[in-house]
């Protein structure tokens, strides 16, 4: 139902923009759409979300005006741009859907690998 995609080896400084494909059905039953990351031996940690409208985007304060969230609701796909890549955003990284008004996200992505190399 998700499928991300995107991820790769990239040098710091670089750029990767991630791509989350979500099933028409999942993608209108449950529109808010967050991008997660999980680094070796680490807790998986919220990166940002975007709603419906694309109007609501929060970021974690890591990523705040290095990446960007947005969608496209015709293609059923979420993007997440990076830039200006750090070491530190190494991860495997996860989208994942939830309903309006869910306090949790209910279906999830097999995961994208991102490494960035100083």
């Amino acid at each position: 139902q998700l499928q991300a995609s995107g991820g790769g080896l990239v040098q710091a400084g670089g750029s990767l923009r991630l791509s989350c494909a979500v099933s028409g059905r999942t993608f209108s039953t449950y529109p808010i759409v967050g991008w997660f990351r999980q680094a070796p031996g680490k807790e998986r940690d919220f990166v940002a979300a975007i709603s419906r409208s694309g109007g609501i985007t929060p970021y974690a304060n890591s990523v705040k005006g290095r990446f960007t969230i947005s969608r496209d609701n015709a293609k059923n796909t979420v993007y997440l741009q990076m830039n200006s890549l750090k070491p530190e955003d190494t991860a495997v990284y996860y989208c994942a859907t939830k309903g309006v008004g869910s306090s949790r996200y209910d279906y999830w992505g097999q995961g994208t690998q991102v490494t960035v190399s100083s």
